[in-house]
């Protein structure tokens, strides 16, 4: 596994594993890369191609809209309130080998307005409920001003959001991706939800 995890950042020319858990809040979780694993079967899923535009919420520094980008062709944003952590993704843009088809923007999930074009979203529990809830409506606000099929992403979703995203108005769960085998455990949060908007 941390073999996988060196070998895939070598090969995109980034630098993105390790926890960082210097501002984390109660709103704001601790930065921490999501699998390659994950990522491969999420691009191996086809829920994911080229004309699709992904926005990463608490990118990190940036392999999910990097890697997404390399394997799928699909343009991608990452967004990040952290401005040390934003640096460290702005870094990734420059040395990755595949980054003409990714941005990073440096602003809170809350605040960023989600572009019309945008159609597929990621989240790997970067932020709480409450905050989530304002990201939906700006996604909501988006598609009312462009109807489109937008699909939503949620690896190792808490309980807290799957109880949120369930009952919310406008979503329906399309598909539970199991990532459980990737990971040699039995852990149920070990998937990506997919739901559609």
């Amino acid at each position: 596994m941390i073999n996988e995890e060196i070998s895939y950042d070598r090969l995109l020319k980034i630098k993105t594993t390790g926890r960082d858990d210097s501002n984390a809040t109660q709103l704001r979780y601790p930065y921490e890369p999501t699998p390659y694993s994950v990522l491969e079967r999420l691009a191996n899923s086809g829920l994911i191609r080229k004309k699709n535009v992904l926005i990463d919420y608490g990118c990190g520094k940036a392999r999910v809209p990097l890697f997404l980008s390399y394997q799928t062709r699909c343009l991608s944003i990452g967004v990040e309130y952290d401005e040390i952590i934003y640096s460290e993704a702005k870094k990734n843009l420059e040395t990755a080998v595949y980054s003409m088809r990714t941005d990073v923007i440096n602003q809170s999930a809350e605040e960023y307005p989600v572009p019309e074009e945008a159609d597929r979203i990621f989240f790997f529990n970067p932020f709480s409920v409450q905050i989530l809830k304002k990201v939906i409506e700006n996604v909501r606000e988006s598609y009312e001003k462009k109807e489109r099929e937008i699909l939503l992403f949620f690896y190792y979703p808490s309980k807290e959001y799957i109880a949120y995203l369930d009952g919310e108005a406008g979503l329906t769960r399309e598909a539970d991706i199991d990532c459980r085998d990737l990971l040699e455990t039995e852990d149920e949060r070990e998937c990506v939800l997919v739901y559609r908007f």
